[in-house]
């Protein structure tokens, strides 16, 4: 499903000398839906039933892992590893334990001829990218809370439900919510110090079983985020939320005043406290340009993947024990702690 929706975006770059040449995939029918795609854009799309043999092709230039997250260590490896220089778009989380991460850290160091991007792509949404550059503008001064709301559906069927379980995922707060911590750090431009949260597995998933074993993601959970600045920021996570207008909502708050967003309603909310409730101004956000800026080096690096990753993981141990936890204890041994 992610590798279609990339084919499709790519397409809109075509402009821009950028065709798709060839797709990796053990699982037939994803490459039959891959090749379906790529033929309704005239694209004569090479299939390989494995990442290796695309990569020893020769045939790309720019790799796209968007793969489930349990392989995503390995692939960044043997890509990174391989004798020709493949840059890479890599699909969130970036791996799903903070050791794999920062081993892809580690590597993609000794290649400089490579840029990794990781597709937090939330960032970019009309509404978020606005709301970010009201708070970097400094209108709603030093940034005291961030709290993120995200009340949606429940996990969609992927291949071989592979979704359903932390061993695969990382968990929900390292699967899905990444995209929040990173938001987080992002906004309030500081590192997170430590982790608590609350939550548990529902309503969802709990019926269903996979080779005689039943899910064991969470559905809902509640995660504040204390940073180095003094600043916090907190997660309200809800997957059997569907009677939700907006999927997404982020309020951002200073010492001047605030501003919100609202996804996919696409509006944004800005006030001071000197102008009260009446000098609210609501700014509608549609933005369909394809941003092409040609930069040389990646926006969301390899730390930013690890960090947001990082927060998952202290937030999922967090819940299993109880207690607050410590950034220190969950990146222990990485570049970050040091």
């Amino acid at each position: 499903m992610m590798g279609r929706e990339h084919l499709i975006n790519l397409y809109h770059l075509r402009d821009h000398a950028v065709s798709v040449v060839c797709a990796a995939d053990p699982h037939p029918p994803s490459l039959d839906s891959a090749l379906d795609l790529a033929h309704s854009f005239n694209w004569p799309l090479q299939v390989f039933s494995g990442h290796k043999e695309m990569l020893d092709s020769g045939l790309c230039d720019v790799v796209i892992v968007s793969s489930p997250n349990m392989t995503h260590y390995q692939i960044l490896m043997d890509i990174i590893a391989h004798p020709k220089p493949h840059h890479v778009l890599v699909e969130k989380p970036l791996c799903t334990t903070v050791p794999h991460c920062q081993q892809v850290v580690d590597a993609a160091k000794e290649r400089p001829d490579i840029m990794v991007q990781v597709g937090l792509e939330y960032r970019y949404m009309p509404p978020v990218a606005k709301l970010i550059e009201i708070v970097k503008g400094g209108e709603v001064g030093p940034i005291r809370m961030v709290a993120i709301r995200e009340h949606r559906f429940p996990f969609l069927v992927k291949v071989n439900n592979w979704n359903r379980f932390n061993a695969n995922s990382g968990g929900t707060l390292v699967e899905k919510c990444c995209h929040f911590f990173d938001l987080m750090r992002l906004i309030v431009g500081a590192n997170p110090v430590r982790v608590m949260a609350s939550g548990a597995m529902d309503v969802n998933h709990k019926n269903e079983v996979y080779d005689g074993k039943v899910p064991d993601i969470i559905d809902n959970a509640y995660v504040i985020v204390e940073f180095d600045n003094g600043s916090r920021g907190m997660l309200d996570l809800c997957m059997f939320a569907e009677g939700s207008k907006n999927e997404q909502e982020i309020s951002v708050v200073g010492d001047v005043g605030k501003g919100e967003a609202f996804v996919p309603e696409g509006i944004v909310r800005f006030g001071t406290r000197e102008a009260g409730r009446n000098g609210v101004q609501t700014i509608q956000t549609i933005d369909e340009r394809i941003k092409n800026k040609g930069t040389q080096a990646p926006e969301v690096d390899l730390i930013d993947g690890l960090i947001s990753v990082a927060i998952g993981v202290a937030a999922q141990v967090s819940i299993e024990q109880g207690r607050f936890v410590t950034m220190e204890e969950v990146l222990k041994g990485s570049e970050v702690a040091e």
